[in-house]
């Protein structure tokens, strides 16, 4: 059978010229003893914790995204609220529907340079229609 012999070097013992007493280390030259830390537990803990989390901190890095992350969202709104405002912007001239028209005659006779079928789309998306039928007396916008 073997025997197996262990040594210890005590690693602790100042050495090079450090003072007695320093931290970690015991006025006798020993390593200290770890010493027992009263924790908060409860409500006082909860408190504890969010008055010892650190600040935010950004690198340079850091906060040149959120610049530009804030600066394409604040781009995309200002796009997105000037086509809005664009749109509502239409200006049509006015046509009343008189007795026996259709919304294809209207579009032949106020669209001349567009085909037909594009007329009457076009005039169904800018009044709002979802079909061709229209009635005396109705006023539409020609765009």
């Amino acid at each position: 059978m073997g025997a197996t012999v262990l040594t210890f070097t005590d690693a602790a013992v100042p050495t090079s010229g450090a003072p007695l007493g320093s931290p970690g280390t015991h006025p006798s030259g020993h390593p200290a003893r770890p010493q027992l830390r009263l924790v908060p537990a409860g409500r006082q803990a909860a408190e504890t914790a969010r008055s010892e989390r650190p600040r935010l901190r950004l690198t340079r890095f850091g906060r040149l995204t959120v610049t530009v992350a804030t600066l394409a969202v604040v781009i995309a709104l200002g796009v997105g609220l000037v086509g809005q405002l664009a749109s509502t912007g239409f200006e049509g001239r006015p046509v009343t529907v008189e007795s026996g028209q259709t919304l294809s005659e209207i579009a032949a006779r106020e669209l001349p340079d567009v085909p037909v079928r594009e007329g009457v789309v076009s005039l169904q998306l800018a009044n709002g229609l979802s079909t061709d039928q229209v009635h005396a007396g109705q006023r539409l916008l020609v765009p």
